[in-house]
């Protein structure tokens, strides 16, 4: 899914989070020492979030009616328990498209929008936290993305309005995007938001565990050694290919994985670039990027018309990774989107790139 641009001040994004002690003082529970990360009791309570610049809001209590802007919020409240506190979402997965009995779950969230969830929708729905996965920090407008509620308006409907710091504060960091510790953070601060901070622990150890097995593995490559690979975004057009760059957080998969990015040079999250940048580059692997379509079937075909595209297409038919035949079959979604499953697809590139290196699961 493409980055989604919202306006409004004074956004609050998950990412940093604040979680006030018995005596008043305030710690930190996204992973500095003394932090209640370990902890899912009602006690944990006042816990703070904070935003891309400091800003932040409170939470006395667990909230009891979530929507969420699109799957990914969704499907990360769902790991951690507690789908059934989410009333309605925009931007619905589509049936078979989040794994095991996630799918089931998610069927069952009411769809409030195919897309941007309306307006007037949005305030009515009942809700007390709405999560956005995408944003832009500043009075950016809307974005073309329709008329979205202001700050004042989430607020006069009784709404907390944040975000996915590991998403939202993507495109502004100061620093490529080479790990995934914001990815963390936000799984982190969404189980204290929500009560569920043991949970919360138990899938950032999962991702850690996963990550850490790679990088102990192929970590010690030297960098002039690291293939090189390019991300080919086959569901955002083919007339001119739209880059992964060192602010988005496929950046960090397939870094860790021991790749090197081919447009880690762009600090950027995306941008459009022509074929000629890419020829330029010619990567040694490359990944097929589609969406999943529902089905292994329908993702099997959905591969299968990236990789002819490449292959017959006069532009990239002669790159060294279309003629050795180096394509990797991974989700875009569980590369580009901040989620679980990012470690999933670290360790999946690192198993292709260097074979028999990094052990089997």
């Amino acid at each position: 899914m493409r980055s989604r641009v919202w306006g409004g001040t004074a956004v609050v994004v998950l990412g940093g989070l604040l979680a006030a002690g018995c005596g008043g003082g305030v710690k930190d529970a996204s992973g500095g020492s003394g932090g209640k990360a370990g902890k899912s009791a009602a006690g944990d309570y006042p816990v703070s979030v904070t935003d891309c610049m400091g800003a932040k809001t409170t939470f006395s209590e667990a909230p009891k009616k979530i929507v969420t802007s699109n799957a990914s919020s969704l499907e990360l409240l769902l790991r951690l328990g507690v789908g059934d506190q989410v009333i309605g979402t925009g931007f619905p997965p589509g049936k078979g498209t989040l794994p095991g009995a996630l799918d089931a779950q998610a069927q069952k969230v009411d769809v409030l929008g195919k897309s941007v969830i309306p307006k007037e929708k949005l305030l009515g729905s009942g809700a007390d936290l709405y999560i956005d996965t995408f944003a832009a920090m500043g009075g950016m407008g809307g974005g073309g993305m329709g008329d979205v509620p202001t700050e004042e308006e989430f607020k006069a409907a009784g709404i907390r309005h944040i975000y996915l710091k590991s998403t939202a504060c993507a495109a502004r960091s100061k620093s490529p995007v080479t790990d995934l510790s914001a990815v963390e953070a936000d799984i982190t601060s969404l189980g204290a938001v929500t009560g569920t901070s043991a949970k919360a622990k138990e899938l950032v150890a999962g991702m850690k565990e996963k990550v850490d097995a790679v990088r102990k593995a192929v970590g010690g490559t030297e960098e002039s050694k690291r293939p090189t690979y390019f991300f080919f975004d086959y569901e955002a057009g083919t007339k001119q290919p739209t880059v992964i760059c060192n602010r988005q957080v496929a950046n960090a998969v397939i870094t860790l994985a021991g790749a090197r990015n081919v447009f880690a040079d762009c600090n950027s999250d995306r941008k459009q670039v022509g074929w000629e940048d890419v020829i330029a580059k010619d990567p040694d692997w490359i990944q097929l990027g589609v969406r999943n379509r529902g089905s292994d079937a329908a993702n099997k075909k959905g591969f299968d018309e990236a990789q002819q595209w490449l292959e017959t297409n006069p532009a990239t038919k002669g790159l060294k990774a279309v003629k050795e035949g180096h394509f990797l079959r991974i989700g875009s979604e569980q590369t580009t989107i901040a989620g679980v499953e990012n470690a999933d697809t670290v360790e999946a590139i690192a198993k292709t790139l260097y074979p028999g290196k990094v052990g089997q699961s």
